[in-house]
This record gives structure tokens, C-alpha cells and sequence, in this order.
């Protein structure tokens, strides 16, 4: 059984997404998705972005869609990875790229300072992922780059501080807390 998502902005506005049925997977609700691109201005031409733990893709979608450069999609379920490639061959996206592995070694395995704004989505029932992950991405992450983090719980600022980020902006809606973050300064 599949579901679909849509993309809500930019070129491919509209453009429906096959949801594969996985334990765990939620894609972004619309209104959070919404939201966060509101946050970060709607047009991220030349940007460069990473939709780690990426599920449908719909992330590194919509970052494609208002025109970044480079959008890397890191899944480790095969099947989710065939549906996202063969999305991108439809739409015929230039820059997209799925990436098949553990999302954790494929940010490490990015140059450093060289991403401009990582999604992270780790599985919410594997809290312990959650702070490895956020490591991981500030390895590759631009100084004044972004970092969105959405997971089961609000992030403390004292966490935050204690990872080297402070919290720009943030949002709960339903289970999901989404938070926008920057390198401390």
C-alpha cells in the first residue's frame, strides 16, 4: 500500500510523491513544510542541501523545487531509494542524487563547511540517533549555513548550546517538533 505527498512550492509545485508504507515513516506534514520554508525566504537558488534520513524525499523535493543547486537524498531502505530515483528521472531534476546507506556515515563522508542547509528526520523511536546525527551534520555544514531538526520532543537550549547551536526558529504541530538551528556564532 502507498500514499502519496505533495510538493507545495516552487517549480514543481503540486507534483505528487508515491509515500511508501514503512513502519516509522512520516513525511513532513504540509503546514510544517510550509512553515519552515517560509522560514528560510522560498528561494534557495544555488543552495546546496542534504535530506539525511530521507524517507520520501520530500525534503530534498521541495529544496529542488525553489532551486537548489545540489540536494543529496541519504535513505537506507532500497525501496524508498527506487521510488525518490525514479521521481527525480520524472521529473527530469537536475542536481537531485539518492544516496542508499546509513545516513550518519554519509554526512560524515561530505566535505567539510560545504552544505548549506541539512534535514534531519531521524526515526523518532531511535532518540539516541538524534545527537549523533546533529554531529554528524555540523561537520558539513557552511558557518552560516541551517540545520533543520524535526523530532519527538523540543530541543532544549541548553542542548542546543552544548552541540554549538542556538535555535532560530520553532514549531510543534501535532507530534512533530520542528526546529530551524545555526552554528553559534
Amino acid at each position: 500500500m502507498s500514499a502519496e505527498v505533495r510538493i507545495i512550492g516552487g517549480i514543481w509545485k503540486r507534483t505528487k510523491l508515491k509515500v511508501l508504507a514503512r513502519p516509522g515513516l512520516r513525511p513532513t506534514p504540509d503546514r510544517v513544510r510550509e512553515t519552515l520554508f517560509n522560514w528560510l525566504g522560498q528561494d534557495l537558488t544555488n543552495w546546496t542541501c542534504v535530506d539525511a534520513f530521507a524517507g520520501s524525499g520530500v525534503l530534498g523535493f521541495e529544496s529542488a523545487s525553489r532551486g537548489a543547486k545540489e540536494v543529496l537524498m541519504i535513505e537506507s531502505d532500497s525501496a524508498l531509494c527506487s521510488a525518490m530515483s525514479d521521481k527525480i528521472q520524472a521529473l527530469k531534476g537536475q542536481g537531485l542524487r539518492v544516496q542508499r546507506g546509513d545516513a550518519l556515515m554519509g554526512l560524515k563522508s561530505l566535505k567539510p563547511a560545504s552544505v548549506d542547509l541539512v534535514f534531519l528526520d531521524p526515526p523518532f523511536d531511535q532518540v539516541a540517533l538524534l545527537e549523533a546525527a546533529v554531529k554528524a551534520s555540523l561537520h558539513c555544514l557552511k558557518p552560516l549555513g541551517h540545520l533543520y531538526l524535526e523530532c519527538p520532543k523540543a530541543q532544549s537550549a541548553e542542548m542546543l548550546l552544548g552541540l554549538g547551536l542556538e535555535r532560530r526558529k520553532y514549531l510543534k504541530a501535532g507530534q512533530v517538533h520542528a526546529h530551524l538551528l545555526s552554528k553559534v556564532a
